[in-house]
């Protein structure tokens, strides 16, 4: 059981310890993975779409 207490205490202290990033940079990065993954589902999108147009033409 002590080794149990000391395990969490010693990951309370870790936890406190870290350097939580800001609301802003939290923001600002939560804002550039969304418009990346839109950049990505576009460019797949248009990607899909003409390999289908050449499909189509093909058979």
């Amino acid at each position: 059981m002590s080794k149990t207490r000391t395990f969490l205490k010693e990951s309370l202290r870790e936890f406190k310890r870290v350097n939580w990033p800001t609301r802003r940079e939290t923001m600002r990065y939560t804002l550039f993975v969304i418009g990346f993954s839109v950049g990505v589902a576009l460019f797949l999108g248009f990607l899909d779409f003409v390999f289908s147009r050449v499909i189509e033409r093909l058979v």
